[in-house]
């Protein structure tokens, strides 16, 4: 339990804990009864929405909890405030290219995301990227008239035979090269269809950025070519006579960059690369940057890998600026710039939000008013311990606490302790920490020895969720999201806690938290209220998260509703989805839905020959395995 501060909790003190103005950069805020708000702004001013109220509008369409909530306003304002933004840059810098996003359809192919991107982008010619053969057909179909195509990744002849179809219908689709084994199908299915390539080089710079993702950058980096490779590419196109097809330089920069000096670096290697090739007379136009534009998870703007020193404003600057200044002393014309941001796109656009079913206490039960008669001498020493632990030295009762117990452990296993007195001793411990806990709390700062005793006594709250499903980068490469209660924040929260999904998997946790004050093995949160639902929104969690889940203990696909907030204070329901259902998972499986509840009758039939059910008892039974094959996955409301 974490110490009740001396004046009133407020709606500003949560705030400030969950550092919800620094990471939601306008979008959430808290209101004056405590719950978290959608804010838009709008002509006539802001229009916030109480997050609660949408689930319960989902809950009066049969859609409950966990659900995946994307709000269309929050992607359009992402791709006006990029295209925006980098036209301010250009204008200020007297640059005399333009800007034109694309957005690398892999980072959330869900097709509301992807149609919306398309449609509202299509002022702005924002356009999409492709990596494989499936991603350009969605390409094909959503791509508006004036976005670009890009074609990244590993490229057979059927993906080179929709690419150059692509140009003949007026779409502006380039073929990056990535690989030198790429250019000679290229040349082939080109003149095989008669129809001219745009192409592109994506090189490799040597420019190492840090963050979580600091291998996809570098000489190691999996994809493009060398510096060698790179001319003899060019001599090839020379040869084949398409050097004039040979329109755009590509250098991935790397991903969720958090540093704008690695950026500056990074692009001044690539203008390099561009104002060489240029001096040879390659007719480049097009310079695109990939991605790298950071999402400030943490909100506190600093090196941290889930954070960035800048904002949109410096990394657009930096790189109109950094372009211009290579390219200018050399009368080179001022490319098109293209950055494939695609985190910085849709993470803002999309929250997960579940209950709280249960909770697990780390605190003493009832305790003797005196030690056992006859007790071992261990077992004595640790309840003098408990009767001290308000007047203990902090670090020393915390260390003994500590020894006395994996000590009496040990006895237990060799039998010279019996199972009460073990019980009672864990729960002395329990009580001992506790105290110490309370005294710790008045401290100004937490000595680094007892760092550990506040995740030791923390709750386990476990949610209607699945990790696995809903947030796999948490457990494969330790991304964080903004995690926070959307109610209640009026309240103090008097708890700690770590989170436990519903899957039987002891990675299905999260238990490492982003506060106002960094990270955090544990998360303040408020004790469950009974009859009430306590609910958590998972934050800034729209990028990869719904493609990159699995099926792991068989939770599917969440309930999925995309809402419009509108300027008359009111939100429309845009797309609704309900969740996969249990016979929707099996058949994923290769498991018929109908073969499965076949073989399953068959086994109650007999049940019923041999006399251990009724024929009654036979039909309940069924109804109820039918009910629960076309029910969703997860725990359901009551």
């Amino acid at each position: 339990m974490r110490t009740r501060p001396a004046n009133k909790w407020s709606v500003a003190d949560s705030t400030a804990l969950y550092g919800i103005n620094q990471w939601g950069e306008g979008n959430f805020s808290i209101s004056a009864k405590g719950e978290v708000n959608i804010t838009i702004p709008f002509a006539g001013g802001k229009v916030a929405i109480p997050v609660i109220d949408i689930i319960q509008s989902a809950r009066d369409r049969d859609h409950q909890l966990p659900l995946l909530l994307r709000v269309e306003n929050l992607l359009d304002a992402r791709i006006a405030e990029i295209n925006e933004t980098f036209q301010q840059a250009i204008q200020d810098a007297e640059y005399t290219g333009t800007y034109s996003g694309v957005f690398p359809v892999k980072v959330n192919q869900q097709r509301t995301v992807i149609e919306e991107i398309s449609h509202f982008g299509a002022d702005c010619g924002h356009g999409l990227e492709a990596g494989s053969k499936a991603e350009l057909l969605l390409c094909l179909a959503k791509l508006n008239e004036t976005g670009l195509l890009i074609c990244n990744g590993n490229k057979d002849q059927d993906f080179i035979d929709l690419g150059l179809w692509a140009n003949k219908l007026g779409h502006r689709c380039f073929f990056v090269i990535e690989s030198p084994i790429e250019l000679p199908l290229i040349i082939e299915r080109s003149q095989k269809l008669g129809i001219r390539p745009l192409l592109g080089l994506r090189i490799k710079v040597s420019t190492k950025v840090a963050g979580l993702w600091t291998e996809t950058s570098g000489d190691r980096s999996s994809f493009g070519l060398s510096t060698a490779q790179l001319i003899a590419t060019v001599d090839e196109l020379r040869q084949a006579g398409m050097v004039d097809c040979l329109q755009l330089l590509h250098c991935h920069l790397g991903s969720q960059i958090p540093d704008i000096t690695e950026i500056r670096t990074a692009v001044r290697e690539a203008s390099r690369f561009y104002a060489d090739l240029a001096a040879e007379n390659i007719p480049l136009k097009y310079l695109d940057l990939g991605g790298g534009l950071a999402v400030d998870y943490i909100g506190n703007q600093s090196l941290h890998s889930h954070s960035r020193n800048y904002n949109l404003g410096d990394y657009c600057r930096c790189i109109v600026e950094t372009i211009k200044e290579t390219l200018s002393p050399h009368k080179i014309d001022h490319p098109v710039i293209i950055t494939e941001s695609g985190r910085a796109t849709v993470a803002h656009t999309s929250i997960l939000l579940f209950n709280i079913l249960n909770v697990m206490r780390y605190e003493p039960m009832t305790l003797p008013s005196s030690s056992p008669e006859n007790c071992h001498p261990l077992v004595e020493q640790q309840y003098k311990l408990y009767k001290n632990a308000t007047e203990v030295n902090l670090t020393g009762g915390y260390t003994e606490a500590l020894t006395n117990r994996d000590r009496i452990r040990e006895l237990f296993k060799s039998g010279d302790i019996r199972l009460r007195e073990r019980a009672l001793a864990e729960n002395l411990v329990l009580a001992i920490f506790n105290t110490l806990s309370e005294r710790l709390d008045r401290l100004e700062e937490i000595p680094v020895s007892l760092s550990e005793l506040k995740p030791i006594l923390a709750d386990i709250y476990y949610g209607n969720f699945s990790v696995f499903q809903s947030l796999p980068d948490t457990w494969a490469i330790g991304q964080m999201f903004p995690i926070m209660p959307i109610q209640r924040l009026d309240e103090f929260p008097e708890r700690n806690a770590s989170i436990s999904d519903l899957t039987c998997d002891c990675d299905g946790k999260l238990d490492r938290f982003l506060l106002a004050g960094g990270e955090s093995k544990t998360l303040p949160v408020h004790p469950l209220n009974r009859g009430e639902d306590y609910i958590l929104g998972v934050f800034l969690m729209g990028a990869y998260q719904e493609t990159l889940g699995d099926l792991h203990n068989l939770f599917g696909d969440t309930n999925v509703i995309n809402i419009r907030i509108n300027e008359d204070g009111g939100f429309d329901i845009i797309e609704e989805q309900s969740g996969d259902t249990i016979s929707e998972v099996l058949n994923m499986l290769e498991y018929n839905p109908i073969s499965f509840y076949k073989e399953f009758r068959d086994k109650i039939e007999l049940a019923v020959k041999q006399k251990r059910i009724s024929v009654a008892e036979r039909q309940q039974i069924l109804t109820q395995f039918s009910a629960q094959l076309n029910g969703q996955t997860y725990f359901k409301s009551r």
